[in-house]
């Protein structure tokens, strides 16, 4: 007697496809899944099957065509595959084998010009495709996710109960997935919130430096512990408590990690799409800048020695001055990130919900957080972060604080590049008059592009004889 059909199936194997195939399979549903047997792989599937025998609701095959036609119709397959080229190759050969109507959702960090592009040969070919950005790790992919997906939703609404089932569960148990919008929506929005990502991290990373000056791993581990009590609790700031007190023998393991920091580019991605919407994303590319000079190491070592030693703080850090700080820094990330997906909805007419978005941030994925509960409900009367009257007062509140939180960068040579680059913003933002007349001034000089007046309506445009 043959096998009951699979309900779902999962292409890919990896640490985050063979967790969120454990996370499937234990919701109940009858699911196959696929690894290639190539070189260095020929045992992955038996692999996954013997660590998981107490489920007997799974397949596994190496076979591509038989793990199609496991899958009961219309097929609904996700891809946990390395995002790039390898996804265009998956779905030349993966398409001509499955039925009009069948679904694909890529379950991995492709770019969503990418993903709007596979929407589009995909639906020429009469299957449904998915861009589900996925954010959590392995442990969240196993546990409980934050997946965000972009299509067409009467697509999402045919894998919706798994993808639903699956996912994490926010503090009123409703799950952290929802509905995005079109074709690359779900993508962008999952690149946003990387970048975020990468801000909230640098923040962090910039506050450990500069608070190491005067204190020990345990004593900042005690400050960022009390703070994760309060408005300021954080995933990431929850485990950049327990780094700061890993030891291995009789050393902090963080004091061995070689400072040179890794990306896998979707951080870079944010700003460059900020670039061609016309749209300022300064931390995020303050954050990115600040991994590639870290990898510069053999230069910096170089140079360090033709500066003085550093100097060690002779005074107490001001702690409450440096969490407003950090609370100003965030809120500067945050409203940055939100307006750059506001444009993207606007210029490519995708109509995003950004109270629902907070809100599936607000569980299962990094960047989770006491900030994404607040925006949830704030987005809910207001469209930009500026807009709300809780953070104009924080940020108002805080100013003061960030410049000497700045100041004490600048004087015990503690670079601030996230820091710094939230107060240029806030200062620009809030100012009436800004430098650009004059690079107005000098862009007519030299290649008569014209000028507007102050005194003259903003349709009008001039050009001098300098």
């Amino acid at each position: 007697m043959s096998k009951e059909k699979s309900e779902f199936g999962v292409f890919g194997l990896g640490v985050m496809g063979s967790s969120i195939s454990i996370n499937i399979a234990e919701k109940g549903y009858r699911l196959s899944v696929f690894n290639r047997a190539d070189a260095g792989e020929e045992e992955v599937v038996n692999q996954f099957l013997s660590d998981n025998s107490h489920l007997d609701n799974i397949q596994g095959f190496t076979d591509l065509k038989s793990f199609i036609e496991s899958i009961d119709r219309p097929r609904k397959i996700l891809i946990m595959i390395k995002a790039g080229p390898t996804v265009d190759l998956v779905l030349n050969i993966l398409i001509p084998l499955l039925s009009e109507g069948d679904i694909i959702i890529d379950g991995g960090n492709s770019h969503y010009m990418n993903t709007k592009r596979r929407f589009e040969l995909a639906e020429s070919k009469g299957i449904n495709f998915i861009g589900a950005g996925i954010s959590g790790g392995e442990e969240g992919a196993r546990k409980g996710p934050s997946i965000m997906p972009g299509g067409k939703r009467e697509s999402y609404n045919l894998v919706s109960d798994v993808l639903e089932s699956i996912a994490a569960l926010d503090d009123f148990g409703k799950t952290c997935c929802t509905y995005v919008g079109p074709e690359g929506s779900g993508h962008f929005i999952k690149m946003v919130h990387n970048g975020i990502e990468y801000v909230e991290m640098q923040l962090l990373a910039e506050l450990y430096a500069l608070m190491s000056k005067s204190m020990s791993n345990e004593e900042i581990a005690v400050v960022f512990e009390n703070w994760n009590k309060g408005p300021l609790s954080s995933y990431l700031l929850e485990i950049t408590v327990q780094i700061l007190r890993k030891t291995e023998g009789d050393k902090y393991l963080l004091d061995l990690i070689l400072d040179k920091a890794g990306n896998k580019g979707t951080g870079s991605w944010s700003s460059k799409a900020a670039f061609d919407l016309g749209i300022p994303n300064t931390m995020m590319s303050a954050a990115v800048f600040a991994r590639y000079i870290s990898s510069f190491k053999d230069t910096r070592i170089k140079m360090s020695d033709l500066i003085e030693p550093e100097q060690s703080m002779t005074k107490d850090i001001n702690l409450k001055s440096v969490e407003n700080s950090y609370k100003f820094a965030r809120l500067i990330n945050h409203q940055q990130g939100f307006r750059l997906m506001q444009l993207a909805s606007q210029t490519y007419e995708w109509n995003l919900n950004f109270s629902d978005i907070a809100r599936i941030w607000s569980n299962g994925c990094i960047i989770k957080s006491h900030l994404m509960n607040q925006l949830h409900n704030e987005f809910k009367e207001a469209q930009d972060l500026f807009d709300m009257t809780l953070v104009k007062g924080d940020l108002i509140n805080a100013e003061s604080d960030l410049c000497e939180t700045i100041k004490l960068g600048l004087k015990y040579r503690v670079s601030t590049h996230c820091f710094s680059a939230s107060y240029n913003y806030w200062v620009d933002m809030t100012t009436k008059n800004l430098s650009a007349n004059l690079i107005q001034a000098q862009r007519d000089f030299f290649g008569a592009h014209t000028f507007q007046r102050v005194d003259a309506p903003e349709s009008e445009f001039f050009h001098s004889k300098w």
